[in-house]
């Protein structure tokens, strides 16, 4: 194989997800050129994979057809002249680009009738039955190479490499408001899929304030997109505008979000891509679960805590909570993220 081609899923916790796909195909086909066609929204994740040759940044967007983009796409992946492609998100679009630009082997799972769209394919686990994300990636290379045994293999964990210039970005941006790198904690209140998955506001206020009280030099921010601006502000709110708190949620660019995650002493998190990333990133990190299942979608890392409570009613997987209490994040107190970064690190616990 002299070239390959990724087509990248839509989700940032599943961009990260496929890198030891990455790293396994790199390694069996080392002079092999590995690309990947991915949207604005997770091309960064492919930037900070050192496997990656090129990234075709497109402006495609989920559950949109987008015909007339697609064609151009295949047109420009066609001279290329692509050996395999590996079709990575489920749906009929996403395979119609390898498909158009005449790649002979166009790998993926089966799924949304795209047969022959789709000629080298698994059959889709079902929903009960699924393997962790990263295990459900990692199985395709056994198409490739006609290694059946690869789908029972256990996928390493993920590992990013954060790019020089948004470190140095990152950098710049903390001196120029005085802020020290070596004391900073990383803070994101969002996730996407809703609230069932958002440790509350006043939780992460109350972190952030015992953080500060601790060590009068510690500085948090707040990390997110754009859409969690008005969450992280309700946090600062609560934590009385606090001058070491600050709110950087929608003012970075994902490349500077990974970049500053991977100098912070400690990353708190919902279960959410930014988790996934601070595990590929080695950093140390609490995640905090509630409505979905750490079994499936854990932090893959040694430096992880989880915290989830299991209460009988969850994992519900459900956006809001169906019995309107939300018990399973509400009863996970901030003394008790506090006591685990402090089994992480060698500062006092705070007593119940």
């Amino acid at each position: 194989m002299k070239r390959i081609l990724i087509i990248a899923p839509n989700w940032i916790g599943d961009a990260v997800m496929s890198q030891p796909l990455l790293a396994h195909l790199k390694a069996k086909h080392p002079q092999a050129q590995i690309d990947v066609l991915a949207s604005k929204w997770v091309a960064p994740i492919y930037r900070a994979c050192i496997e990656v040759h090129h990234v075709i940044e497109t402006s495609l967007e989920h559950r949109k057809l987008q015909w007339q983009l697609r064609k151009e796409l295949a047109k420009q992946i066609q001279t290329t002249r692509y050996d395999a492609c590996f079709v990575l998100p489920n749906s009929l679009k996403s395979a119609l680009i390898p498909w158009l630009a005449n790649i002979p082997f166009r790998i993926g799972y089966r799924g949304e009738m795209r047969f022959g769209l789709i000629n080298f394919s698994l059959n889709n686990p079902s929903k009960v039955d699924r393997p962790p994300m990263a295990q459900h990636y990692f199985a395709l290379a056994a198409l490739l190479e006609n290694a059946t045994e690869l789908a029972n293999f256990d996928a390493p964990n993920p590992v990013l490499q954060v790019p020089i210039a948004a470190k140095q970005s990152v950098i710049h941006k903390l001196i120029n408001i005085g802020i020290d790198q070596q004391h900073i904690y990383v803070l994101c209140p969002g996730a996407e899929y809703g609230p069932s998955k958002r440790w509350p506001t006043e939780h992460f206020a109350k972190l952030a304030k015992d953080l500060i009280a601790n060590d009068l030099s510690n500085h948090i921010i707040l990390l997110g997109s754009k859409g969690d601006h008005v969450l992280a502000q309700s946090v600062s709110t609560q934590a009385e505008d606090h001058p070491n708190l600050h709110n950087w949620c929608g003012e970075t660019s994902l490349d500077e979000a990974i970049a500053l995650i991977s100098i912070s002493k400690a990353l708190v998190s919902n279960d959410s891509g930014l988790m996934h990333i601070g595990a590929a990133l080695k950093v140390s990190q609490i995640a905090i679960f509630g409505s979905s299942d750490p079994h499936h979608t854990p932090p893959l890392s040694d430096q992880a805590k989880v915290l989830w409570l299991n209460l009988p009613c969850s994992p519900c997987h459900k956006r809001e909570c169906p019995l309107g209490h939300l018990q399973c994040l509400k009863e996970i107190l901030p003394e008790d993220v506090f006591n685990t970064i402090q089994s992480l690190h060698s500062f006092p616990a705070i007593r119940k």
